[in-house]
């Protein structure tokens, strides 16, 4: 007897993969890492293993648009790559200004080649990239930027450098205006992939200070252009998309949106239910959802007792893709739209739509199985509010390349602990 044609069948689960419009009861086939098949029912005779997802959510493979998975070399900060990838439920993971032109070696070789998630980059505008930069904005300065030489190191590789990373905020302002930005917008230019910027505050304010933590905004969004990338939309620190004068979406933000600035969530330490529903409520939603997890927020299993000695909230918290995304189907967001924000929109941004994003036949069998959860959960951002969610997203286990990974990562966060 011959061989079967299928490796795999995922069988009866429901298939929503947005890139094809598709959301319907269906099987889905993989042989020799790939996707095979995707029809109402495939018989599981034709196939080496079948595993029943009835009631389960079937997704192409998510992508997290911001991690920080440089581990042990941005020191704290960095996490373990498949703590936050296909052991929580995710395949590709986009470090966010960890590498800078100096380390990205470094990256590939530990990180990048060895992880069994996808792991890309946007490389830092910065020399020093993300070593530990929140507690020193003095290796953040204009004079810390090489922009010739990070342009070449940019294209030098392409196959993993998908975008550079800098950071707009009230404390760098205060020391060197946008002196800053203006040298990592020339380096994205040069390398031909999007600017993405950090905003809200990171580092006290210099001197004097400024006086209006708006101008931040309003003096970056004249340098970006289509394509480029505005983080932490929700966030609760000053100088974001909410105007410290009026409380309101500043209206330079829909200007940039006009022009084709794109929104990534970036979860991370700045996340606000407050901000979010005002900037929801003015029809701003994301394009794309990072979880903006790193050392300092999220316990992946490397936190120690010392650790815990010296600082007890390092690494306190515990949250994942998954959790971020069921936090926006809490502020309205339609199922299909935020599992968008994970897959096809994440790898339109990323250039890498040819390959993920979707669950066409031939493609790399990247597959997110979830649970879809109906209760009552309570979510808590980072100012300590909290709100009732009807429904929440639990990864069940991942496929990358057709290989399967349990989801047993400490960083995903149980529904379960959460019901009310």
């Amino acid at each position: 007897m011959g061989a079967k044609p299928y490796d795999l069948i995922l069988k009866g689960g429901r298939v929503l993969d947005p890139a094809n419009r598709s959301d319907r009861i269906s099987d889905v086939a993989v042989s020799n890492g790939r996707i095979a098949a995707v029809e109402k029912a495939i018989d599981p005779q034709l196939s080496e293993r079948t595993t029943d997802v009835t009631g389960k959510l079937v997704l192409p493979g998510l992508i997290d648009t911001h991690a920080h998975i440089f581990e042990h070399v941005t020191g704290r900060f960095g996490l373990n790559p498949d703590s936050c990838g296909v052991r929580a439920g995710v395949s590709t993971l986009v470090d966010q200004g960890g590498p800078s032109l100096m380390t990205l070696p470094a990256f590939r070789h530990y990180i990048s080649d060895s992880a069994h998630s996808r792991v890309l980059c946007f490389l830092s505008a910065y020399l020093v990239g993300g070593l530990e930069g929140h507690h020193y904005p003095q290796l953040y300065s204009p004079e810390d930027v090489d922009v010739k030489r990070t342009i070449e190191v940019g294209l030098a590789n392409r196959d993993l450098v998908k975008g550079i990373k800098a950071h707009a905020e009230v404390g760098g302002k205060s020391r060197w205006g946008m002196e800053v930005i203006k040298k990592a917008r020339d380096i994205a230019r040069g390398v031909g992939v999007p600017l993405y910027i950090h905003l809200g505050q990171l580092w006290p304010e210099q001197g004097k200070g400024i006086d209006d933590p708006d101008t931040v905004i309003e003096e970056l969004v004249p340098l970006m252009k289509e394509g480029d990338i505005l983080a932490h939309p929700f966030t609760r620190h000053p100088g974001g998309f909410i105007s410290s004068k009026t409380g309101e979406l500043h209206p330079i933000i829909r200007e940039g949106l006009d022009r084709g600035l794109r929104v990534d969530v970036g979860h991370g330490s700045h996340f606000s239910f407050e901000m979010a529903v005002k900037v929801i409520e003015a029809g701003i939603f994301p394009n794309t959802l990072g979880a903006d997890m790193h050392g300092y927020n999220t316990n992946a299993g490397q936190v120690t007792a010392s650790d815990r000695e010296q600082n007890p909230f390092y690494g306190k918290t515990r949250f994942c893709l998954s959790h971020a995304m069921t936090e926006l189907l809490a502020l309205g967001m339609p199922l299909t739209d935020v599992v968008a924000t994970v897959t096809s929109n994440a790898a339109a941004m990323l250039g890498i739509d040819d390959e993920a994003g979707s669950l066409t036949v031939g493609r790399l069998a990247d597959i997110a199985v979830l649970d879809h959860l109906q209760g009552r959960f309570t979510l808590t951002d980072n100012s300590g509010a909290s709100v009732t969610a009807s429904e929440a997203l639990s990864p069940v286990f991942s496929l990358r390349a057709g290989v399967r990974h349990e989801v047993d990562s400490p960083v995903v966060v149980d529904p379960q602990e959460l019901a009310s």
